[in-house]
């Protein structure tokens, strides 16, 4: 299986229109390809918080038409990363799109754990209640978006709904790229799944980006690593490999759950 990852520069002199127009042409590069995943937010830049409310679009607005079209044009699997989604009742989402090769939406994510804390992302977008996985004739993908990286428990979610390969696109800060890297890793061997995770580069709103996008084997192994620039990273990987490690070396059968809480001392 071939994959893209369209590691973008959100530069903040370029407009939001003229960046769409520009990343629905590298997606039709990437004819060829089986799937082709961009980042977190790359339409207003993920720290870019005073954008979100004038930029947010409903789920089948400008950015699902232009990757809608592109996904049938290039052929390919299409992860168009998240935009900032205004729901029905008006309220703001993080939501991902996934396309399929005829360009018809499969899935929509909205992300579950909103950063932030008491600010920014986590105040002004709703939270997502629902895990996603679909499911591609080489595997079954699971759906995931930057600070959900931290949070183990969804992707074992992820991997009890049948998730082989999660795809996480990000819009994560360059101060803490490290932890990106280590966290790729870990959420790919704690479940024995290829972890594809997409962020961009530039700067979003003063805040500089860890670039970096990653492709890691159910095993730990890293199979590829972009710089920090804007870049297209891509990589040939068997999908098959998730289910024979799982086979090998089967951990995930070792799990126990439900244990009780530990009790306070009397």
């Amino acid at each position: 299986m071939r994959a893209s990852l369209l590691q973008i520069d959100v530069n903040e002199g370029e407009s939001v229109e003229s960046r769409r127009h520009r990343v629905t042409s590298l997606v039709r590069d990437q004819a060829g390809a089986d799937l082709v995943v961009l980042p977190e937010l790359w339409t207003t830049g993920a720290f870019a918080y005073q954008s979100f409310a004038d930029e947010a679009e409903p789920l089948e607005g400008p950015t699902h038409d232009t990757m809608a079209k592109a996904a049938s044009d290039a052929g390919v699997w299409l992860h168009a990363g998240s935009i900032p989604e205004r729901g029905t009742d008006g309220s703001l989402y993080n939501t991902s799109l996934l396309f399929s090769p005829s360009g018809d939406l499969t899935a929509a994510y909205r992300k579950i754990h909103r950063f932030g804390f008491d600010k920014g992302e986590a105040v002004l977008m709703g939270a997502g209640q629902d895990l996603v996985t679909v499911r591609l004739p080489e595997t079954t993908l699971g759906l995931a978006t930057c600070y959900d990286l931290r949070f183990p428990e969804l992707f074992r979610g992820l991997v009890d709904s049948g998730a082989e390969t999660l795809l996480v696109p990000a819009g994560w800060p360059e101060r803490r790229r490290s932890h990106w890297t280590l966290l790729a890793q870990a959420r790919a061997v704690e479940n024995q799944a290829f972890v594809l995770a997409c962020g961009t580069a530039g700067t979003h709103a003063g805040v500089p980006q860890a670039g970096h996008s990653i492709v890691v084997d159910p095993w730990g192994e890293v199979l590829a690593q972009a710089g920090a620039g804007e870049e297209v990273l891509t990589v040939e990987f068997d999908p098959a490999k998730a289910a024979t490690t799982r086979e090998q070396f089967p951990a995930l059968k070792d799990r126990v759950l439900g244990l009780d809480p530990p009790r306070r001392p009397e």
